[in-house]
């Protein structure tokens, strides 16, 4: 090598390390993996109906039009010229593209706040549109009639292209019709309103909350702070009456299921029949472990039969509709645990239980689609790993499955046309994001992105995702473990856990950046080893993994958090004597118990938004995981903090929103309460005007407050090898 190319290869290498110098500040440990830290991206990808094209959104102003066999793409239609025709159409602007779908190869719905475009792309026109009022929520379109529904205050409206309906007129603010928020939106419910698929007819939830206690939050930015109350049924105490109802549009009458008593159940996985005739409802009992999938007349209201039912001693949790075969008005897939895993059962609509479709020690995460024939299924499961997600095609009958993705990771596909071709979009550890398209049996058409790494000029820590055993010895746990930057296993480092350990969340994938957030990044940048373990009582591992929490929320949670606290001290860099942890919501329950469990081991602790005791929490999910106080009252003293509040050493920061529906301020107030009775000493930040977390330039604020208060009581010097065990 000459000494020219030695010169250049010197400044090349200096230039690399010149460019992983960066470092984090906290906007972009807070935001900036949504936003100028995000990986390259196609925004927004949906299939054109009956083609092997898709669409994707660039800046979500430009919508581009692509096939799956070429590399060729066109700017289909840009925002201003959708503006131009909505003008003409005397409809207001958009501010962007965001919420469309194809609805045949040439018409596109848009949805922009509470107005809906029909556009014809070959036209170049708006075929219809309907604004629901600016005070309207909760609005369903109805593609196909051209039909929309909305609510204002607690009364729901429907508007067709050819008349207005008013749906309900009551009058009491305490019964609120086709809202969303039923249930507490647990089983899966995101919406209150059901078109029939012809769009004759509306189903809707009404809920009587009249007798479920007021919980008194205060709006505090008023001249005098003012009392908002907020309907909040806690664990054993009333809970609402649900019912559904049926309007007809042609009649203009509305009829009620005939669900029965007793009258608190709970009505889940809404489903029409596809000839609109019939509805079914997945009635659960209170207490959550009996459900009966029953099938109602939709035009009498007349409860005609039970299809099938599932019990079980811990809980049965419906978490999704009824998914009918295309062209079988008689037959669905039903998906359940009854077996122990996520999985899909074919059946038809006199009960009759046809197939196990899918079976094994994995779940099944998400349906895309069926193929055009209703012979297969494309679905999402976690065949190969628990921390990945595969697609698999299905064949309904024999039950044989294709695997459609290759590539280690987490992935989504979108299917084309009949299902010949589908885009693939995934990420791992090591790839930032990558798009490609396939074809139905999976081999590779060809690549259409493949993301750049946004952080390769920031100097960031190793992260390792690994396994370890689980309190009970022979159940795997997944974890993640970031050190800091320059390491050097010589010397002892401050570690925090940053944990959830509740049901419904896997922190832990391979994915980009393995679900870590780049606050964690940060604080590794600032000489933290960082640690997550996904303990038994998380998501996603099938029913015994999850229910082994059953009556004792946060015991079995806490000891596989100390298998974490084993693995940290095998390392042999970490310094025992400076151990943290920190968590929200279900994660600050378990903040808070750790802190008072193992106030040995946990020195420092930032615990946001805790559930402190399970009695404060609301019935829906508090009684799935702890029955009710009166059945359960031992585990109930076991798992309340009020009774830890002596065992308090170490430094706690308790934060909560004041106006937090979710965990109520209750949960805090009673333990700071307990803790000067106790004479232990937590500190407290309110955040004023926020609910159950911290939104907003606010989160920058917090996150600076929870960085500072390890700063200021865990971290120390960083000593070398004199401090080595």
């Amino acid at each position: 090598m000459n000494r020219i190319s030695l010169f250049f290869l010197i400044i090349l290498f200096s230039l690399q390390a010149i460019a992983q110098e960066k470092q984090l500040n906290m906007a972009l440990a807070v935001r900036g993996q949504y936003r100028e830290l995000a990986p390259a991206n196609l925004q927004a990808i949906v299939a054109r109906t009956g083609t092997n094209q898709f669409t994707y959104l660039v800046n979500y102003n430009t919508m581009v039009l692509a096939e799956a066999k070429s590399d060729k793409t066109e700017n289909l239609l840009t925002l201003d010229q959708l503006n131009t025709t909505l003008k003409v159409a005397g409809i207001e602007a958009f501010p962007y593209i965001y919420d469309y779908k194809w609805l045949n190869a040439n018409t596109l719905l848009f949805i922009n706040g509470n107005t809906a475009v029909w556009y014809d792309v070959v036209g170049k026109n708006v075929v219809a549109s309907h604004s629901a009022p600016q005070n309207a929520k909760n609005m369903s379109v109805h593609a196909e009639s051209k039909a929309i529904a909305y609510t204002i205050e607690n009364n729901l409206y429907v508007k067709t292209l050819l008349k207005e309906y008013i749906v309900t007129k009551d009058r009491l603010k305490t019964i609120v019709n086709g809202d969303a928020y039923v249930h507490r939106q647990e089983f899966g419910i995101n919406k209150g309103i059901f078109w029939s698929p012809d769009g004759s007819k509306l189903a809707f939830y009404r809920k009587d909350e009249t007798m479920v206690t007021d919980y008194p939050l205060v709006n505090m930015d008023a001249r005098i702070a003012e009392s908002t109350p907020v309907k909040y049924p806690m664990a054993g105490m009333t809970s609402e009456e649900v019912t559904l109802g049926v309007f007809d549009l042609a009649s203009e009458k509305t009829v009620f299921m005939k669900t029965g008593e007793p009258k608190e159940q709970y009505l889940t996985a809404i489903s029409w029949n596809p000839t609109s005739s019939q509805i079914f409802i997945g009635v659960l009992n209170r207490g959550q472990n009996h459900l009966k999938m029953s099938r109602f007349n939709a035009n009498s209201g007349d409860f005609e039969m039970i299809l099938f039912e599932e019990k079980n001693d811990r809980w049965v949790e419906p978490e999704n509709p009824l998914r009918f075969i295309p062209g079988k008005n008689n037959e669905f897939l039903w998906l359940s645990e009854r077996d122990g895993y996520n999985h899909y059962y074919h059946y038809n609509t006199d009960g009759k239980l046809l197939k196990q479709v899918t079976k094994g020690n994995w779940i099944v995460t998400e349906l895309e689609s069926f193929d055009t024939k209703g012979e297969n299924i494309i679905v999402e499961t976690t065949e190969v790993s628990p921390i990945e997600r595969h697609w698999y095609k299905v064949n309904l009958k024999s039950g044989v499955s294709v695997k459609l993705t290759a590539d280690a990771g987490m992935h989504k596909v979108v299917t084309l046309g009949n299902a010949e071709f589908f885009v693939d979009a995934f990420s791992n550890t090591q790839n930032p994001n990558q798009i490609d398209i396939r074809e139905k049996n999976g081999k590779l058409v060809r690549n259409v992105l493949k993301a750049d790494n946004p952080l390769k000029d920031y100097k960031l820590g190793k992260m390792t995702v690994g396994t370890l055993k689980a309190a009970d010895g022979k159940t795997d746990l997944y974890y993640r473990l970031i050190t800091p930057p320059d390491f050097d296993a010589t010397k002892k480092y401050p570690a925090i856990i940053y944990v959830y350990g509740g049901p419904h969340l896997q922190q832990v994938t391979n994915s980009w950046l393995a679900g870590v957030n780049l606050w964690q990044f940060l604080m590794a940048q600032k000489g933290y080893v960082m640690l997550v373990v996904d303990n038994r009582g998380t998501a996603d591992r099938g029913f015994e993994f999850e229910s082994v929490i059953h009556r004792q929320l946060g015991i079995s949670e806490m000891e596989d958090q100390m298998k974490g606290v084993e693995l940290l001290k095998s390392l042999g860099y970490v310094d025992m004597n400076s151990i943290g942890v920190h968590g929200w919501s279900y994660g600050g329950f378990m903040t808070t118990s750790l802190m008072t469990e193992h106030n040995d081991i946990f020195k420092v602790g930032v615990a946001g938004g805790p559930v402190i005791d399970w009695k404060y929490y609301e019935v829906m999910y508090g009684e799935r995981y702890m029955d009710t106080p009166d059945e359960n009252p031992e585990g109930y003293q076991k798992t309340s903090l009020l009774n830890k509040a002596s065992n308090l050493k170490g430094n706690l920061l308790i934060i909560h929103g004041d106006i937090d529906n979710t965990v109520v301020p209750q949960h805090s107030l009673q333990f700071l309460k307990a803790c000067v009775a106790a004479k232990t000493y937590p500190d407290f930040l309110l955040y004023v005007g926020h609910e159950h977390n911290v939104s907003g330039m606010d989160r920058i604020h917090l996150m600076e407050k929870i960085t500072q208060y390890f700063d200021t009581y865990l971290k120390h010097e960083i000593k070398g090898s004199e401090l080595k065990d």
